[in-house]
């Protein structure tokens, strides 16, 4: 028996991971499209105020890329477990007061 809304999000899933893949069918000819809003942010300070000089440090810089994408990927993970945490609350906390 085929579950229709199922395979429609299955689709749309599909959809959304090949898409990108489909739009952008190159990787490394333009070293700017997959830039992070930090190096964008930079560029735009650079452009409008060349003499800005920079007034913060960062406490820590990670000694490696692989390290510091690990820590935002940490990051990530600690914020998915929060945010999960609180809709199972919330998805309970209906689920009680139905019964």
């Amino acid at each position: 028996m085929v579950n229709y809304k199922q395979l429609g999000l299955l689709v749309i899933v599909a959809i959304l991971i090949i898409a990108p893949l489909v739009i952008y069918n190159g990787y490394g000819e333009d070293e700017g499209y997959f830039g992070g809003s930090d190096d964008a942010g930079g560029e735009a300070i650079e452009e409008s105020n060349p003499d800005y000089e920079v007034w913060a440090e960062p406490f820590w810089e990670p000694p490696s890329g692989e390290i510091q994408s690990l820590l935002f990927c940490v990051q990530t993970a600690i914020g998915a477990i929060i945010v999960g945490y609180i809709f199972g609350y919330w998805h309970g906390g209906r689920k009680a007061k139905k019964e």
